[in-house]
């Protein structure tokens, strides 16, 4: 059985309007013949003559005059789906986004995001996912708004737009060896180091560099979060290397200084799946966003 023609039900809805061929075309834009033939394929399609000849003009079946109160408002549905959503009224939304990403960039990004989504919608709310979700939570089954983080490998649908850029830096106690004086790759190495690593890998990118040196830090111990990493150089001798905006506010109080070694800089983006491109709600949560990550 073949799907039914839904063009009809427009021209349907615009006979039995006029009741007549001749103004049902004029409004349709169509010639004469070609609503006639409309007209006939509505007839084969409904197996009902709808219009028929009364003297000079046409008068609706039964059939028609039940069909007329029931296309109309179909039509009228139908065009509503197909225009531009309503303009977003921001003081009334009433709504929970959810965002994955670590904790660093929640602690550093996070209290000016709620307060810049909340001046514009109160009834917002924001729900921040954890990296430890990824294998549970999807884009692309829209358990999530917007990931953010360093894109690695992705669907090939998926929205992938720039942040910033950021770098390593070290950080010590107030009061370390390190806070006075040129850190050299000597001197950095030397030192007892804690790695960051949510998978409990020991070397990295830093590492890397220092062997093309000929040096080898010492890591002591592992951990899976910056904030770990920062809190317990603050209380120890131990150097901590962590990115230097993610965790601006962290290292309050604590000796920061560039990596005396090159490593490349990490771009930070937000990723989204297609279906919520054009979602007016999401635009602006993706504005607000890109706002809060471009002050400084």
């Amino acid at each position: 059985m073949t799907s039914p023609d839904l063009n009809l039900l427009f021209a349907l809805d615009v006979l039995l309007a006029e009741g007549s061929v001749a103004r049902a075309a004029r409004r349709l834009r169509l010639s004469p013949s070609a609503m006639s033939r409309t007209l006939a394929r509505l007839r084969e399609a409904t197996g009902d003559p709808l219009l028929v000849r009364a003297g000079r003009g046409l008068v609706a079946t039964p059939r028609a005059e039940e069909l007329r109160g029931q296309v109309g408002p179909v039509v009228q549905d139908a065009e509503a789906l197909l225009r531009p959503a309503a303009l977003l009224d921001l003081s009334k939304l009433d709504k929970v986004f959810t965002l994955r990403t670590n904790e660093g960039f929640v602690e550093e990004f996070g209290p000016r995001l709620v307060a810049r989504i909340g001046a514009d919608a109160p009834g917002v709310r924001l729900r921040f996912a954890p990296k430890s979700d990824k294998d549970v939570m999807s884009l692309r089954e829209a358990a999530i708004d917007l990931e953010i983080g360093v894109a690695g490998e992705t669907g090939p649908e998926v929205r992938i737009q720039a942040l910033f850029r950021d770098r390593f830096i070290g950080a010590v106690r107030s009061g370390h060896p390190l806070s006075k004086g040129a850190v050299t790759p000597e001197r950095y190495a030397a030192g007892r180091h804690i790695s960051v690593s949510r998978r409990g890998r020991e070397k990295g990118p830093i590492d890397e560099a220092l062997g093309a040196l000929g040096l080898q830090r010492t890591v002591v111990c592992m951990v899976s979060g910056f904030s770990a990493a920062l809190a317990m150089a603050r209380a120890s001798e131990l150097i901590a290397s962590v990115p230097e905006r993610h965790t601006a506010g962290a290292r309050s109080g604590m000796h920061s200084f560039p990596l005396p070694v090159t490593t490349l800089e990490v771009t930070i983006s937000m990723l989204w799946h297609p279906r919520l491109d054009a979602d007016p709600a999401q635009r602006w949560l993706r504005d607000c966003l890109r706002e809060v990550c471009a002050a400084r």
